[in-house]
């Protein structure tokens, strides 16, 4: 009932909120900043109903190390198609993702992905990739913070693959701090899940220290990159209890 449940009030969602997106689209135009928070609180309220129905019960950790002033790249795991509402939750700011491009292709959904300011990114196309983390780091001098999942899909091991890190460069570009994420158990509420079916569970999501990419020289920034895929390998194995 649950998958139901949330399947129905994705749908009639997406189809009646179609005048406050055009409405987006026009606001966008003249104040970006002012949409995405508009549609911060918009999407709020849908995401904080869809999690209660859905029975996700959701621990953060180390929400302090999220600084509060200026844009953020957040860079972590992704498990599950629920980890966009948690995330979003949980950081509480205007947030955008850079998404896979094909999330296009289904009905509706990219028109408010937009709205929060999601990029499509196809990486099979360098040219493309290119221009994509050019947008991504305009959003960001914008004022606009931004995740990626620099493991390219979604990965329900316990072991993290291997990183990309070509995302990275929207914060030295904007001259913004890199925070790790690690997020665990969310694949159990869908992907995971007896026959493929939403099930309550309890999430946890741990925030790591910020680095400040703009601040190090370029050999000292290239190790700390290369630390992130332990940092929140470790985060995951300690709350993967």
């Amino acid at each position: 009932m649950k998958t139901l449940g949330v399947g129905i009030v994705l749908m009639v969602a997406l189809f009646f909120c179609l005048p406050y997106h055009l409405y987006m689209k026009q606001l966008w135009k003249k104040n970006p900043e002012k949409s995405w928070e508009k549609a911060r609180r918009f999407v709020s309220g849908f995401f904080r109903f869809e999690l209660k129905l859905s029975g996700c019960k959701v621990n953060v950790i180390g929400k302090e190390n999220i600084p509060q002033d200026g844009p953020v790249l957040f860079v972590g795991n992704h498990r599950s198609y629920f980890d966009i509402l948690i995330y979003h939750e949980a950081i509480g700011k205007p947030l955008g993702f850079l998404a896979k491009k094909e999330m296009e292709k289904i009905p509706l959904l990219p028109l408010y992905m937009r709205d929060i300011g999601c990029l499509f990114l196809d990486r099979e196309d360098i040219k493309q990739g290119l221009s994509v983390i050019k947008q991504g780091t305009e959003y960001m001098k914008q004022g606009h913070s931004m995740v990626v999942f620099p493991e390219g899909t979604r990965n329900q091991t316990d072991t993290l693959l291997p990183f990309r890190e070509g995302g990275y460069k929207m914060a030295e570009k904007s001259k913004s701090p890199i925070v790790p994420v690690s997020i665990c158990r969310s694949d159990l509420m869908l992907e995971s899940a007896p026959k493929k079916r939403i099930h309550s569970h309890s999430v946890t999501i741990e925030f790591g220290k910020p680095i400040y990419p703009c601040e190090l020289p370029p050999k000292e920034r290239k190790e700390r990159y290369a630390e992130f895929p332990q940092l929140i390998q470790d985060m995951y194995d300690k709350n993967n209890i």
